[in-house]
């Protein structure tokens, strides 16, 4: 069995929007989106939900939407040919999926929005005390995680700057 072709991961609150199309997804040369997240595969609004994250793949990605257990689970079985592009909306569930053998080296942190007891440590991204814990221990298995919101931005270390933050 050969190792899936992970060609990017991202951390996005909003997960798939147009903003992933249009910039991640052609950077990354993706041809296909898992969205590995529990509540967009199984969770009651998930039809809902993955009707409008279609529409905005805009028809240019194969697009699929697993619980994080699923991806752990099939990630394995991908096609050498796909190109895949994990998206999760929180870093406790791309920590899950690195601890469950996803083979992820790289963690590109995009939106993590403000919420009552987060600590904004850079423009679009704000932590809590869980999500620190959920980044060290993917540092903790070799993943680097970064802050880029846009290609053309230069990636700063997560914890770097939560630690610069605290």
């Amino acid at each position: 069995m050969t190792a899936p072709n992970i060609v990017w991961t991202r951390i996005d609150e909003r997960l798939l929007h147009g903003q992933i199309r249009i910039t991640w997804g052609k950077h990354t040369e993706a041809n296909l989106i898992l969205v590995a997240n529990d509540e967009a595969a199984e969770g009651p609004n998930a039809a809902f939900m993955q009707a409008g994250m279609k529409a905005s793949a805009g028809g240019e990605y194969a697009v699929r939407f697993f619980s994080i257990q699923k991806t752990i689970d099939v990630i394995h079985k991908a096609s050498p040919k796909q190109q895949i592009f994990v998206l999760c909306n929180n870093p406790t569930d791309v920590a899950r999926l690195v601890e469950g053998g996803v083979p992820i080296t790289h963690c590109n942190v995009g939106n993590m929005h403000f919420h009552e007891g987060k600590k904004q440590i850079a423009k679009t991204v704000s932590v809590d005390d869980k999500d620190i814990q959920a980044f060290e221990a993917m540092v903790a298995r070799g993943v680097t995680c970064t802050i880029q919101n846009t290609p053309d931005q230069a990636p700063v270390n997560v914890l770097e700057l939560a630690k610069e933050s605290a």
